[in-house]
């Protein structure tokens, strides 16, 4: 078979199978099952890099093989599955169509160009930021707005579909966001793990 199939590329596959099983279930209408995907592949991502990197001899064929595979990945979990989520959760009228559309269509140049800057820097050193606010923060940024949901009412539609606006302008606008160490991406976790607490909870008693 072609491809990779070691250890190193284990959460990366895990990831992307949590993002295709969160747009399956936002298609049914089960929309806390999709966000809860989208927050799993998020996990999975901030770590797939992490143990790639254990393993010390690498080809150059599988580093390239990693990196188109996780952007890859990140367009259909960070990209399409928030999208998804959003048009069936009501933001289906015409006039809303067009930001359904532009939000991938931004994560996906974002990734791209990503790439490219990847090809072209030939692993000259750790990347220490990012141009352009990276597509894995949906994973946070969307479930938090999520906890919200039943404390805004009928206008939260309009407040997902604004969001997805923005966080797609960001994508692909030209600021610079550091890339975080060790220690800030234990706080994500730690926000993520609040964020599905607070999900949970507020599912259940309200």
């Amino acid at each position: 078979m072609i491809g990779f199939y070691d250890y190193t590329v284990i959460l990366t596959y895990l990831g992307f199978a949590s993002g295709v099983l969160g747009i399956l279930s936002a298609s049914t209408g089960h929309l806390f099952t999709g966000i809860i995907c989208l927050m799993f592949s998020g996990l999975c991502d901030m770590f797939d890099g992490k143990v790639a990197r254990t393993k010390k001899r690498r080809t150059e064929e599988e580093k390239h093989f990693g990196i188109q595979l996780d952007s890859l990945s990140d367009l259909v979990c960070f990209g399409i599955l928030p999208a998804v989520i959003g048009y069936h959760l009501g933001i289906n009228k015409s006039y809303l169509i067009p930001i359904i559309v532009f939000y991938p269509l931004a994560a996906l140049i974002r990734l791209a160009y990503f790439n490219v800057l990847e090809i072209m820097r030939k692993g000259n050193g750790p990347v220490k930021e990012y141009i352009g606010l990276p597509v894995t923060s949906s994973a946070l940024i969307f479930p938090f707005l999520w906890i919200f949901k039943k404390f805004i009412g009928p206008y939260f539609v309009y407040i997902y579909g604004a969001l997805l606006l923005i966080v797609g302008l960001l994508f692909i606008s030209r600021i610079k966001v550091k890339k975080p160490q060790t220690k800030t991406m234990i706080l994500f976790i730690i926000i993520g793990v609040i964020e599905i607490l607070l999900i949970l909870s507020i599912r259940r008693f309200i």
